[in-house]
């Protein structure tokens, strides 16, 4: 195996271990879309870890380490579409708070948005 610098992550170890890491990530919430949709409710488990999960996938690939594979663009928006069809179907019947319903769907498609276009860009990096 390779190594090209002393960092915690510059050498081909580091690079698997970073892309199983990720591999679980992108996992858990493929599962959690393909799932039952009311595990994705603002205030069931997966309604929060997925956006968690995102969260750290945009942390882990603003590092530039290698291993750090994102999945393409439109799975991205594919998983917006389903997670915030089933958050708008189902926020209300928590009786937020207007302001903070507001501000948590921003939060929310923001999140998607920065993922999807670093997938765009990790993959025209590629390309170009």
């Amino acid at each position: 195996m390779g190594t090209w610098g002393a960092g915690n992550f510059d050498s081909d170890t580091a690079a698997d271990h970073l892309g199983d890491l990720v591999h679980r990530l992108v996992t858990e919430v493929t599962d959690a879309m393909a799932g039952d949709p009311v595990e994705l409710e603002p205030d069931e488990y997966g309604g929060v870890t997925v956006p968690c999960n995102l969260e750290l996938l945009l942390v882990l690939d603003r590092q530039g380490w290698v291993g750090v594979t994102l999945p393409p663009a439109e799975v991205i928006r594919s998983w917006q579409k389903t997670f915030l069809g089933v958050w708008e179907a189902t926020i209300d019947g928590l009786a937020p708070d207007r302001a903070h319903k507001d501000e948590r769907r921003a939060v929310l498609n923001e999140t998607f948005e920065r993922l999807a276009e670093a997938s765009a860009a990790a993959a025209s990096a590629v390309v170009g």
